[in-house]
């Protein structure tokens, strides 16, 4: 298919359980679609406590890839991240708003395909997006780097399984969650792990592998 380019994103706040949260809704350029788009993409980004916001390089690079193939994409700030309201949550909270926000995205776009919600994640947001995916109809998971057992930092993180044809990227040299961690977590469900040689955690000059796969 071919691609177009993204519209401006629309900056907009939606109610969480805490409080509103900011996001960020991009568009798929006009005519793109003869029948609307495809469904709606919810991209969520890495660790608030560290720097992580809905402007993260690879969750932008999530949203634009999914508006050039025709979605809607929806970059939330997770509580306490850029004007979002609350205080993090440890993940608690954080997954109780994604629901919250995915429903009222949904709502926005009535004319949507059933089931066509994408929940795509960087880090902190892919193990968010394993919760979400829990608790509504899901049409795929696309998780970068998501983080499992003991990571950097101490943190220490029990991730949900996820459906077969969930899409995981993750960098050779993650020096942030090590690629040994992924696997352990994806070898019970035989679940597929597409690792970028010599990536490390933020991907840095192999974002657009990230968007080829």
């Amino acid at each position: 298919m071919t691609r177009s380019p993204p519209r401006q994103g629309e900056r907009v706040f939606l109610a969480g359980t805490a409080g509103r949260i900011e996001a960020v809704i991009d568009l798929p350029a006009p005519g793109l679609l003869p029948h609307g788009p495809r469904g709606l993409a919810l991209v969520a980004h890495p660790h608030p406590l560290y720097g992580g916001t809905l402007d993260n390089k690879v969750a932008q690079t999530l949203a634009k890839t999914f508006v050039e193939l025709g979605w809607v994409a929806v970059r939330p700030n997770f509580r306490g991240a850029g004007a979002s309201e609350g205080i993090h949550d440890h993940g608690g909270g954080e997954t109780e708003d994604m629901v919250a926000v995915a429903g009222q995205a949904l709502e926005r776009y009535p004319g949507l395909p059933p089931a066509g919600l994408v929940l795509a994640g960087f880090s902190f947001g892919a193990f968010i997006q394993t919760r979400v995916a829990k608790r509504v109809p899901v049409h795929r998971l696309v998780l970068v780097a998501p983080p499992s057992g003991l990571v950097g930092g101490g943190r220490s993180y029990v991730t949900e399984d996820v459906p077969a044809d969930t899409i995981v990227i993750h960098g050779e040299r993650d020096e942030t969650v090590p690629l040994a961690n992924v696997f352990d977590w994806a070898r019970p469900q035989e679940l597929p792990i597409v690792v970028i040689p010599g990536a490390d955690h933020f991907f840095h000059r192999r974002l657009h592998l990230i968007r080829n796969i």
